[in-house]
């Protein structure tokens, strides 16, 4: 039966590319959308889209001695040292749905935490399949996330240039306020920039010397981002079996 995720331009489904231990990494700056393309990938593939952010907050909730080291960070709004942030994540991708594989996004976030993951997948004689950079200039990063406007009441989200509210800073939805969040204001976008190309500066050059690295244009429209993707994905799949070469 074919999967209903597949479409006309996707061959993923298809080719049974999913399961068989395919784990991806998304690496991209604030507003590239690593995470919608992360989690259609994630869908196709039928393994799990594993979110740094949906992971602290899960693990935060729990009465572990884990769980209190990450409060105590949390609460202090220190950064989450290296160690305890790969702990975490290596707990999570060890459990039974992850066995086929998965999509990891925003871990790891720097060259120690992605060389820690490398150690732990080799001891398990597991890798990476690949990793895919979403690469966006910055004035296209400002442009979605500042434009960005959320519902103070039932949290839909809106843009004011690409999905604008049918009332100026009213929700469709249920009639409330919008807001924009402090953190999509242009300023504190533009260092959020700056900090992501600080901090990953390192983790580019090294999955490119790994020969791991797939650079994809996310200022280009969902749709052509989302099937660049899955030609990158194809051609890691057939390279991987012996004998065959990627397309």
């Amino acid at each position: 039966m074919r999967n209903p995720q597949c479409s006309a331009h996707n061959r993923l489904c298809e080719q049974k590319v999913f399961g068989g231990g395919m784990r991806f990494v998304f690496l991209g700056a604030p507003g590239a959308g690593k995470g919608t393309q992360a989690e259609r990938l994630a869908t196709k593939l039928a393994v799990p889209h594993i979110s740094t952010g949906e992971i602290l907050r899960e693990v935060a909730k729990k009465k572990t001695d884990l769980a209190k080291k990450l409060r105590a960070f949390l609460q202090s709004g220190s950064l989450i040292p290296d160690q305890l942030m790969t702990s975490i994540l290596l707990e999570r991708i060890s459990k039974k749905d992850a066995a086929k594989g998965y999509i990891l996004d925003g871990f790891p976030r720097t060259l120690r935490q992605a060389q820690s993951l490398d150690t732990a997948l080799a001891k398990k004689g597991e890798k990476l399949s690949g990793v895919i950079y979403l690469n966006i200039p910055e004035k296209v990063a400002v442009e979605r996330l500042s434009g960005r406007r959320v519902c103070q009441a039932c949290a839909t989200n809106f843009h004011i240039k690409f999905d604008p509210p049918k009332k100026n800073a009213i929700c469709d939805n249920c009639g409330s306020k919008l807001i924009q969040r402090e953190d999509d204001s242009e300023k504190i976008v533009r260092t959020r920039m700056r900090v992501y190309k600080k901090q990953t500066a390192g983790l580019i050059s090294f999955y490119r010397k790994k020969k791991i690295l797939h650079t994809i244009d996310g200022g280009k429209e969902k749709e052509e981002v989302e099937r660049e993707i899955d030609r990158a994905v194809e051609k890691m799949h057939l390279s991987s079996i012996p004998g065959r070469t990627s397309i």
